[in-house]
């Protein structure tokens, strides 16, 4: 059995392997940004200018170069958001996308892709969350990036109140990174579980979650 690697006010974070770790119960949700299979390089600074400064250049991304097969988390949860779905969704059953746009105001044109979507179990629709996130050009959390596929906390709030969770319901994140799904769940209110191979992430996540203040 794993031990967690923090475990504070329903937040409980495990170093390893998710295929290793058995859930307590059944979660409500699974929100997960897992590895897309596309050997991605995270070697920002290959830009010019604002996004090779904030971005900067990463190991590489663990899992991601054998590709991704998302149906062994289906049988965790039948209610999901899984980002990267345009790299897998052939292997998903028919659902609601949930858009991030990451676009400046103005809608100029980002180094990399425009926008990224999630597969969510429920529903047939399409849904937008726009926010910015383009080197220095981000609607929050400026700064350094703590991890090469980072997601800012504010998309991972919104898809949680999109699933209209009861309170206190159990998220469980299978490919944690640096945490941004743990931060959100300590924000509204929801238990959480996550868990990621890369020891480094797991700490990033801790102390982000210990200085971390509600902010509504």
């Amino acid at each position: 059995m794993m031990t967690p690697y923090y475990d504070h006010a329903g937040i409980t974070i495990y170093h390893g392997d998710c295929r290793a770790l058995v859930l307590p119960e059944q979660p409500a949700l699974i929100l997960a940004d897992p590895p897309y299979g596309d050997a991605h390089d995270t070697d920002y600074t290959r830009f010019t200018g604002g996004v090779a400064q904030s971005f900067g250049s990463h190991a590489a991304i663990a899992g991601d170069a054998e590709p991704f097969d998302p149906r062994p988390l289906l049988r965790i949860s039948d209610h999901q958001i899984l980002f990267g779905c345009n790299r897998f969704s052939n292997l998903l059953p028919i659902g609601s996308l949930l858009i991030w746009d990451k676009r400046s105001p103005g809608g100029s044109k980002n180094v990399m892709s425009d926008a990224e979507p999630a597969w969510y179990s429920r529903g047939r629709g399409v849904y937008i969350f726009s926010y910015s996130w383009d080197g220095f050009n981000r609607a929050g959390e400026r700064g350094t990036k703590d991890h090469p596929a980072q997601k800012p906390v504010a998309l991972m709030r919104w898809c949680l109140l999109r699933a209209k969770l009861p309170p206190g319901a159990l998220v469980y994140d299978p490919y944690m990174g640096s945490g941004p799904v743990a931060k959100a769940c300590k924000q509204l209110g929801y238990r959480y579980i996550g868990c990621e191979l890369v020891e480094s992430y797991c700490e990033l996540a801790a102390l982000g979650l210990q200085q971390e203040v509600l902010q509504l």
